[in-house]
């Protein structure tokens, strides 16, 4: 019982220290700043907000995506946002094309000008996603990417980059990722009630 003991209180130890350089660094709450009021610019705009991601960031972006069409903590009208996580759809693209191609053309058939792509990817290099961002980029929409600091591909395609530290598991970036969601939306219904 005492190894379990030592794997927990190592693993909080280490998700503390995680989130206590992300907090530290200078850019980290103007970048969040930025994409919540790029975010709430669209939504009052009339556009909407698209997220992707592969595996856990999948699900934190379809989390997104069910946050502002349902609620967070207080009842408000429903936010247009969608995650690209229909299975049909993504099994029927990947056969048809490639895996690299599931979010570029939901992006393609979706996306216009003025809305926005969350793009979710704890590498930064995840080629399906780095093509959406692309494709984004080419419909006039703005990206935020939610990645890590050795996540460049996707940094660099995106208006705003929001970058946890280079930690050595996809966890540790995937729980700054999670937090970073819940002040992106508390942050951008704030701005929509002003």
């Amino acid at each position: 019982m005492k190894d379990i003991e030592t794997i927990i209180t190592h693993s909080l130890g280490e998700a503390r220290n995680e989130l206590e350089s992300f907090i530290e660094d200078p850019g980290t709450v103007s970048a969040i700043k930025d994409a919540a009021a790029m975010m709430a610019e669209c939504l009052h705009d009339g556009g909407k907000i698209i997220s992707c991601g592969n595996g856990g960031s999948l699900c934190d972006a379809t989390h997104f995506a069910e946050e502002l069409t349902g609620r967070f903590r207080n009842d408000r009208r429903p936010l247009p946002a969608m995650a690209i996580n229909d299975p049909a759809y993504l099994t029927c693209t990947g056969n048809d094309y490639s895996f690299e191609d599931v979010f570029s053309r939901w992006v393609q058939a979706f996306g216009k000008s003025g809305d926005v792509l969350l793009a979710i990817s704890t590498s930064g290099t995840s080629a399906n996603v780095v093509k959406a961002a692309q494709a984004s980029k080419q419909a006039g929409m703005k990206v935020i990417a939610l990645t890590s600091k050795k996540g460049q591909t996707l940094s660099a395609l995106s208006d705003v980059s929001i970058m946890a530290s280079d930690a050595p598991h996809s966890d540790r970036i995937q729980e700054i990722h999670i937090k970073v969601i819940h002040i992106l939306i508390e942050a951008i219904e704030a701005l929509l009630s002003e």
